[in-house]
């Protein structure tokens, strides 16, 4: 299986790529167009700030790419987060493969949130075999709670912790910093 983890600067990419090497993949760290569009299965991470991450896409020509694959591409993070139409942070327009808007939680919680949550209301191929348990979390903007929804966490409100539409899967969290529970995520996107 050929895995590309797409470097296009914003990411904590060695912590995925060493995730992957626990699960018998070795995934190649890669910003190449044809390398990323001949991938059996693509993952788009992200950590940083949204409209500077979008920036270095645009400029690598990688917004389109990504936009147009078709075998299965899992968003992680900032990563879900720029797949969306467009997030609050920076006033960035996003990839618009997810329909729906990123906004910064209100004043009533601590941002960013960083930690352990709950993560609820599982369905989908990505989930199989999982519970609700406990996911590693840091951010300070998230996607509310739509049709393209497959699990959700609460922090003031229930957000989106995960979404899907076709073949493009997002998660809010770090399921390489989520022990067994996230080793077992990344291993059904493998399954996919």
């Amino acid at each position: 299986m050929k895995l590309v983890i797409i470097d296009y600067g914003a990411g904590n990419i060695q912590s995925i790529k060493f995730a992957f090497q626990r699960l018998g993949v070795e995934a190649l760290l890669s910003n190449d167009s044809e390398q990323i569009k001949n991938a059996d299965k693509v993952i788009f991470p992200g950590v940083g700030e949204a409209s500077s991450a979008m920036t270095k896409l645009w400029e690598s020509g990688l917004h389109d790419v990504i936009a147009d694959l078709k075998q299965p591409v899992l968003g992680i993070c900032l990563g879900m987060q720029l797949m969306c139409d467009s997030s609050e942070e920076g006033a960035t327009k996003g990839l618009g493969i997810f329909n729906t808007d990123v906004v910064r939680f209100n004043s009533d919680v601590k941002v960013p949130q960083i930690g352990w949550n709950k993560i609820e209301n599982l369905r989908g191929d990505l989930f199989q075999g999982l519970e609700n348990d406990y996911i590693y979390l840091v951010h300070s903007f998230y996607a509310p709670k739509t049709i393209e929804s497959i699990a959700t966490s609460t922090y003031g409100l229930e957000y989106s912790a995960a979404l899907q539409k076709d073949n493009f899967y997002g998660v809010q969290f770090h399921p390489e910093k989520s022990g067994t529970y996230g080793a077992k995520i990344l291993s059904n996107f493998l399954a996919l």
